[in-house]
């Protein structure tokens, strides 16, 4: 076990069979959050195999060898809690929030399906959640406008056969070709007590939530032998610029901008965290100033417009996207953008910069406000770091950047040669004129 001493904040303890256990405690009295963070995400799939970290996530709901289909989501939701669960390209998370008196319950049901769910899988099981999956798909990406940009801005940030080219959804042929056999061998090779970060977020002393822990989880073996992911190492630029238009039935152009940066963790990434906030985020951004609020050239989002895919693994991605305004062209409102992105390497305020902290820091606190979102955050500081105090941490790393950090990095990455477009125009801009 480690503590951080009088102070405490968390309190670690690992399992013989390399369960990695966080507790915390809740700003909420007699609420328990449990979240199971496991290093399996869409980087691990091989091509032809795209999207079944996703499936598993929908196929962990789905019985076990000791609860039957549903039957996680109802004892849960019986409870007045609230049950869910995520998969992104590092990562798949299962969370629940409860009553404190239901922390032995939901323990048991993760402990059940992580040790017994091949014991429940079937065919018929696999079949419903493929046509699930199939009709998230058509829901939120084929039939959604602009609802393809990710797919298209990963294809055209990473080369073919890089862990990062495709999206996490997968694709319609990939999630047909799904077998039995090698869903069966996904959970044998990626879900292992030995690949998880459990935290619990509640009052109770951190020796009691250890102890059923290990109650529940302690006799379920680790895996016989760690999975590899491919290598995802990747350098330099993305050799730009590179573009992609797509004509189809959108209400305006749309425009999807984006950049390589430095992976989510190294100083980079904090720089260009940052730079994105001054960008985009708030109303008081550059994006939403000039754009929205004194060209009119933008819809209004509300200063939403520029964020970063934070990737562990490899360099991440900072996007900028923005929606035209009623008579504005996509080829005006796409250079725009790239002259109001291209100012950041002419300078930046200090008054900027402050209030891009700001904006960075009350989001950042906001998820620690309440259990499950302290629970998520000291996962992912665990899992992707190795330090659940990066939770409570992170926003000092933002203090030692300076302007000028922001301006030099700018004027290496902000630049066409590390640029990548994806824009969307209506049907009727492409049609000649009369």
């Amino acid at each position: 076990m480690t503590t951080n001493g009088a102070a405490r904040r968390v309190d670690q303890f690992t399992l013989d069979n390399g369960l990695r256990l966080v507790t915390a405690p809740a700003s909420t009295p007699q609420v328990a959050a449990v979240n199971l963070w496991y290093g399996i995400g869409s980087r691990f799939e091989a091509p032809g195999r795209t999207g079944f970290a996703h499936l598993f996530e929908h196929l962990m709901f789905q019985g076990s060898g000791n609860v039957a289909k549903g039957e996680h989501f109802d004892a849960v939701e019986r409870l007045g809690g609230d049950i869910n669960a995520s998969t992104s390209t590092d990562r798949t998370n299962y969370y629940e929030t409860v009553p404190e008196h239901a922390l032995d319950l939901v323990l048991w049901l993760e402990a059940d399906r992580l040790a017994t769910l091949r014991d429940g899988m079937s065919q018929e099981v696999l079949d419903n959640q493929r046509d699930v999956v199939k009709n998230e798909r058509r829901q939120r990406y084929d039939n959604q406008p602009y609802g393809t940009a990710l797919e298209r801005i990963l294809r055209l940030g990473y080369p073919e056969g890089h862990p990062y080219h495709h999206a996490t959804i997968g694709s319609m042929a990939d999630l047909d070709a799904a077998d039995l056999d090698y869903v069966l061998d996904f959970h044998r090779r990626h879900y292992g007590p030995d690949n998880a970060v459990l935290t619990v977020v509640s009052n109770l002393d951190p020796q009691d939530v250890r102890d059923r822990v290990e109650r529940y989880f302690g006799a379920i073996p680790a895996r016989p032998a760690a999975a590899e992911a491919p290598d995802a190492a990747l350098t330099g630029l993305i050799g730009g610029p590179v573009a992609e238009r797509v004509v189809e039935t959108v209400p305006a152009p749309g425009v999807f901008l984006g950049f390589r940066v430095g992976p989510y963790g190294e100083r980079d990434f904090d720089v260009m965290h940052l730079a994105s906030a001054v960008l985009g985020q708030g109303q008081g951004s550059r994006l939403y100033r000039r754009l929205v609020l004194e060209r009119g050239l933008a819809a209004d989002d509300g200063g939403a417009a520029a964020d970063l895919l934070p990737f562990r693994y490899t360099s991440s991605l900072m996007l900028a996207n923005m929606i035209a305004r009623e008579g504005v062209s996509g080829d005006e409102l796409e250079a725009a953008m790239i002259e109001e992105i291209g100012t950041l390497g002419e300078g930046v305020s200090d008054e900027e910069l402050e209030r891009a902290r700001a904006v960075l820091e009350r989001d950042h606190m906001q998820a620690l406000s309440h259990p499950s979102g302290l629970a998520d955050t000291i996962g992912s500081s665990t899992q992707l770091f190795g330090d659940p105090e990066l939770a409570f941490t992170w926003p000092q790393r933002w203090n030692s950047v300076t302007a000028e950090d922001v301006v030099d990095l700018a004027k290496r990455l902000l630049v066409p040669e590390n640029r990548l477009s994806v824009r969307f125009d209506p049907e009727s801009a492409a049609e000649p004129a009369a």
